[in-house]
């Protein structure tokens, strides 16, 4: 993932965490440049990402606030939070992904019913492991399809495929429908999730939307019980 990048998620998940507080002042760019190890620019650039978002405002003479933020805005924030991915989810930890499978298939029927795809339309099928700090968390099994995810790599499926939809195919993601589930884990995630026999895990079942509607994933992925929440927004 791209530094600026990285610097903007791990600030927006401050701000969603609490630990950046409503009209709190954030540090100044040449001191987020030591904290993050960047240079002045890259900085900006991350605050420039808040900025638009509406997270933060910067006030001439006087530096970079968190935006007061109400509980309305903040549900909305918790929910698009959840949807920027694995990666940008658990920035400023030590993420690593083992991608286990990378292959095109032609999609049975299931598949071409949740991403809305005609007969001899291929899909990629991405098998990963992604780990936090050296801990399994979860196995995500993706299907995209290439027509609409072109170019798609396993070094992309290594690091954020959704920074490569966004950043270099320039491709907006705009929403998800999700389902969760609970049920006792296989043999297979077992091993890969370092779980013992008949433990829990956690399916979050997902169909995934750009900002045109086009339907441009469907996935599985299986929790470790461990290390699963999910957070909603219930409106009357």
């Amino acid at each position: 993932m791209i530094k600026y990048m990285e610097i903007a998620n791990d600030i927006r998940n401050q701000i969603v965490k609490g630990i950046l507080k409503p009209n709190e002042q954030l540090l100044f760019e040449k001191d987020l440049s030591k904290v993050y190890s960047s240079s002045k620019m890259t900085i900006k650039k991350a605050l420039d990402i808040l900025v638009a978002e509406g997270l933060i405002v910067k006030r001439r003479g006087s530096g970079t606030f968190v935006k007061s933020i109400n509980s309305s805005e903040m549900d909305k924030l918790i929910v698009s939070n959840q949807f920027r991915g694995f990666s940008a989810l658990y920035s400023g930890k030590k993420i690593d992904t083992e991608v286990l499978v990378f292959q095109v298939i032609n999609c049975d029927e299931k598949i071409r019913t949740k991403l809305n795809l005609d007969e001899e339309q291929f899909v990629y099928n991405i098998v990963r492991v992604r780990s936090v700090n050296n801990v399994p968390y979860v196995i995500e099994n993706t299907y995209m399809p290439i027509n609409i995810i072109q170019g798609l790599k396993k070094a992309h499926a290594n690091s954020s495929i959704y920074s490569y939809i966004e950043e270099d195919l320039g491709l907006k993601i705009q929403s998800s429908h999700r389902k969760i589930s609970v049920r006792k884990s296989n043999s297979f995630e077992q091993e890969h999730l370092h779980l013992e026999a008949y433990d829990p895990v956690a399916i979050a079942e997902q169909v995934a939307y750009l900002e045109n509607g086009t339907a441009f994933e469907y996935s599985i992925s299986v929790h470790s019980y461990n290390y699963f929440s999910f957070e909603t927004v219930i409106i009357r």
